[in-house]
């Protein structure tokens, strides 16, 4: 079987599906050629002649795309869907709360695998593709705060005086939200974390940072905060007024907030009112990673860094894809666990096996037709 790997087209996303070293990896049976489009890797740092000193052949994007198996990050789209063929199968992040965006790549007679839906169990760590995402947002996020902040981040003592360390408030504490703890506290940062499952504060408190507590006075509050699947759940209104109360407060003692707050399939939650924004101080930034599903700050806006009130509102989107290289290798590496699972690296043996847990939360369309959703 042909296994193609395309350049990603949509604006902005400079990772690519495969590397050097994952394509050595599916090549090592010597029964699946890969096609690589011309020019793929090169937004993260790899170029034409390692993939084919890796094995791979150079090709075009109607190769790439008309492959058996197609490996991409971000779903196919316009020109890109009228070049898939029926039966082939599409592995990367589909967007599958998008129905019309499945639905067209259902048109195409594709099987499409959405990483997205890996169920959060031990076994799927290894291709947990958010996570590893995720992980780097996180920590690209304190970088652009650190770069947009006008004062140092680290207390500093000086023969001129003393310079206070940044206050730094994490709100959501998921994978983007514990590096983006990690990054900060290296950087000498004061940091204050929240989140709505309490779970996580044990984790919070182990890299250094303050819980911010928002009290729970029911035990139906405190069941839904421990969420699903390792995701958090809409949360009742007057345990949402307190929080906003709290944050409200911490807020206008913060010089950098990172807000990471998604939950999957729905808009994301506003955390950070207008009125919040205005009463923090002037020169503090928020960087909202949650602005490509609505954002969690009013006022913040996709793929723009704007002053309100002088707080500056960083909505850069897509942050993995700033560090192109790294983002690329651990996205490789996911997929190429995720394949393991029906693609025998050695043998060369392709069989999709249908009654895998993983394989059947992450279907989301084959044989022309949208794929029911797994409960």
């Amino acid at each position: 079987m042909l296994i193609g790997i395309p350049r990603e087209t949509r604006p902005g996303e400079t990772r690519v599906a495969a590397t050097p070293e994952t394509v050595k990896k599916l090549a090592a049976s010597g029964k699946h050629p890969i096609v690589v489009e011309a020019g793929a890797g090169l937004a993260s740092s790899v170029t034409d002649e390692q993939y084919v000193a890796a094995g791979a052949t150079i090709g075009t994007a109607a190769q790439a795309l008309g492959a058996d198996i197609v490996l991409k990050v971000r779903a196919p789209a316009g020109a890109e869907l009228a070049s898939l063929k029926s039966g082939a199968v599409l592995v990367g992040l589909l967007n599958p709360y998008d129905a019309a965006a499945i639905e067209a790549c259902a048109k195409t007679g594709a099987t499409g695998f959405a990483l997205e839906k890996l169920p959060r169990i031990s076994r799927a760590q290894s291709m947990d593709v958010l996570s590893s995402q995720a992980n780097i947002a996180g920590y690209k996020a304190v970088m652009l705060a650190a770069n947009e902040y006008g004062r140092f981040m680290p207390m500093l003592m000086t023969a001129a005086g003393t310079v206070k360390a940044a206050r730094v408030l994490i709100m959501g504490v998921g994978v983007a939200g514990l590096q983006a703890i990690a990054t900060a506290k290296r950087l000498g940062a004061v940091i204050e974390a929240s989140d709505v499952r309490p779970s996580v504060k044990d984790q919070v408190e182990s890299l250094g940072a303050k819980w911010v507590d928002v009290p729970y006075e029911t035990a139906e509050e405190k069941e839904i905060a421990e969420g699903v699947g390792g995701y958090a759940r809409p949360m009742p209104p007057a345990w949402v007024a307190r929080q906003a109360a709290i944050v409200h407060e911490r807020c206008k003692a913060a010089d950098i907030v990172i807000t990471t707050a998604l939950i999957p399939g729905r808009p994301a939650p506003k955390l950070i009112k207008a009125e919040t924004v205005a009463a923090m101080k002037p020169g503090a930034v928020i960087v909202d990673l949650a602005v490509e599903q609505g954002g969690n700050v009013e006022g913040s806006e996709l793929d723009r860094i704007v002053v309100k009130n002088g707080v500056k509102l960083v909505g850069i989107p897509n942050l993995a894809a700033t560090v192109p290289a790294d983002a690329s290798a651990l996205y490789a590496r996911n997929v190429l666990t995720f394949l393991a699972l029906s693609l025998d690296a050695k043998t060369g043996a392709f069989a999709i096996p249908r009654d895998d847990e993983i394989i059947a939360a992450t279907l989301v369309c084959e044989n022309g037709a949208v794929a029911a959703p797994k409960t």
